[in-house]
């Protein structure tokens, strides 16, 4: 979230580029779940009709397109080689809350293909996001584009806690170290490192649903940076 996301829409992912992106993009929601004081940011619900989830409060299924289908109907996620990813996330031995962990992986991964490629409405990241979170993170892609850039290094995920309160609807709070990812601008190529700072951590909260292809989706997505839970 420089501009990011994920990585996410509602406040700077990472430190730079993004600080007047983000701003174009939906404020963070508000903390409850993990103490935070942002400001709730409302989706236009009388968007047009090209803005991700807004036409429904379901996501339709994802169909073969930019980005590849697996048989299941799941969107196949190949990122370029310099994007890494690191899930510390433990199993916790719970049929659906280990799936929870496992689609929020491939939903986080997700926004950073259709940053690369440079498409606010690829078909990836729609498998995965509904609703309010759906139009913040097109938002955000878009601001991606605009500046001609995509992200790049290395993502580190920790901290987490699952809960899932019933068959359709959970909640999953977990901690992003930025400190080694970064934007990089397209043309001409030149990738922006920035120092870290307190500010490279972020605590992130996630609403999440079942969808009707039964993948866990993110509907409500808020974060913190610089959160004292998430700095070494």
């Amino acid at each position: 979230m420089t501009p990011s996301p994920h990585r996410e829409p509602s406040v700077n992912r990472r430190p730079t580029l993004l600080a007047a992106i983000t701003l174009t993009a939906a404020a963070a929601l508000t903390l409850s779940a993990c103490g935070g004081d942002s400001s709730e940011g409302k989706a236009d619900a009388k968007a047009d009709d090209k803005t991700a989830g807004a036409d429904t409060g379901k996501k339709k299924s994802a169909s073969p397109g930019a980005s590849a289908s697996t048989a299941a109907g799941r969107p196949k996620i190949e990122l370029p080689s310099d994007l890494t990813y690191t899930f510390e996330w433990k199993k916790t031995g719970d049929k659906e809350k280990d799936a929870v962990l496992a689609d929020r992986e491939q939903s986080i991964k997700a926004v950073d293909l259709a940053i690369a490629h440079q498409d606010p409405l690829d078909k990836a990241y729609l498998y995965f996001y509904e609703g309010e979170a759906a139009a913040q993170t097109q938002q955000y892609i878009e601001a991606y584009v605009k500046a001609k850039a995509r992200t790049t290094g290395a993502y580190r995920y920790y901290g987490e806690a699952v809960n899932v309160s019933d068959a359709d609807s959970a909640s999953l709070v977990y901690c992003e170290d930025q400190s080694k990812g970064y934007d990089m601008y397209l043309k001409p190529k030149k990738i922006n490192k920035t120092a870290v700072t307190k500010n490279s951590y972020v605590l992130y909260s996630a609403r999440l649903s079942k969808s009707e292809e039964g993948a866990w989706v993110v509907e409500k997505l808020a974060s913190q940076r610089g959160s004292a839970k998430c700095r070494p």
